[in-house]
């Protein structure tokens, strides 16, 4: 399933799309036998319900699918347009977000950094997450504002102390992470919280894929491109730590809960590595596309006086 968290009709909702439509799926309740109710408050409240919660939210895909047959005026009465409405993060207001640093070869390579030997994990707070379709906002405190596109996982289940070989059950699904930054505070500056972390530094989208449809996440072709030019293209098999082995090193020391999201770090083609540099600029437009997930665009705009 695509599972979407989005505002229609001034409320904050949580759907399913199917086609071009997206089912919210709480109203689509009424379509399991009269069902009423509530099935999940936002996207981390369906994850903590855990395979009970999924489930129920397939059998309101499934009965949506079946009214579109059978019953179109009811089936249209629980879901609207994707190209109406308004995108928020997959997962709005996540407990944590973990980004991982040099987590491809190839971008150690191209950034004179020898490859980890353990993952080199930080935080990037969460007033920074933004939806597809939302703007970064250029602050007037960096002159060097870059792109880092990620394949970002979301946590299911509560997870301490993870071994490795079960770290994916621990995995509800897959979006896009756009880990832009502050190059020169992040130079400069020593720790990365302002260097990662400034207001709409962290777009995410433009939904949250679930695990089943994606049978190998170390096998996805991913693309960033700024303005319709292709900077980066690789293969989330170029990682140096796989997903399970940055879950049971992160679980070693911290505990993640339903709907916190790891992002795990970009290839090759970042702006400042290039020649001649490609960093970010008002008016830009970010595109970054994720094999089997979809694509996540946003456009940079001046921070206003």
């Amino acid at each position: 399933m695509k599972l979407i968290s989005y505002r229609w009709d001034g409320l904050e909702r949580i759907g399913a799309v199917v086609g071009a439509m997206v089912v919210d799926l709480n109203a689509g309740l009424a379509l399991l036998d009269g069902q009423t109710g509530l099935l999940a408050r936002d996207m981390a409240h369906l994850l903590e319900q855990g395979g009970d919660g999924m489930q129920r939210a397939r059998e309101v895909v499934r009965a949506y699918t079946q009214a579109l047959q059978q019953d179109p005026e009811r089936a249209q009465a629980v879901a609207c347009p994707l190209d109406e409405i308004q995108y928020l993060p997959p997962v709005p207001r996540p407990q944590k977000i973990l980004a991982i640093g040099a987590n491809y070869r190839a971008h150690c390579a191209e950034s004179g950094m020898p490859v980890p030997q353990k993952p080199i994990v930080f935080v990037k707070v969460t007033s920074a997450l933004i939806a597809h379709g939302e703007d970064i906002i250029y602050p007037r405190i960096t002159k060097e504002l870059d792109y880092e596109g990620e394949l970002a996982v979301v946590i299911g289940r509560r997870a301490r102390n993870v071994l490795e070989e079960e770290a994916m059950d621990y995995v509800a699904g897959y979006t896009i992470m756009n880990d832009v930054s502050a190059r020169d505070l992040q130079r400069t500056e020593g720790q990365w919280s302002r260097a990662k972390g400034c207001d709409t530094f962290a777009p995410c989208g433009p939904w949250l894929v679930t695990a089943d449809e994606i049978p190998d996440p170390h096998a996805l072709q991913i693309e960033t491109r700024v303005n319709g030019e292709v900077r980066q293209q690789a293969s989330t098999g170029d990682m140096v730590f796989s997903i399970p082995r940055l879950i049971a090193h992160i679980t070693e020391g911290i505990t993640l809960l339903p709907g916190d999201i790891i992002s795990t770090g970009t290839p090759a083609g970042v702006g400042v590595y290039r020649q001649p540099q490609g960093l970010l600029q008002p008016g830009d437009e970010v595109a970054i596309r994720i094999e089997g997930i979809g694509e996540l665009v946003n456009s940079v705009v001046a921070e206003r006086l």
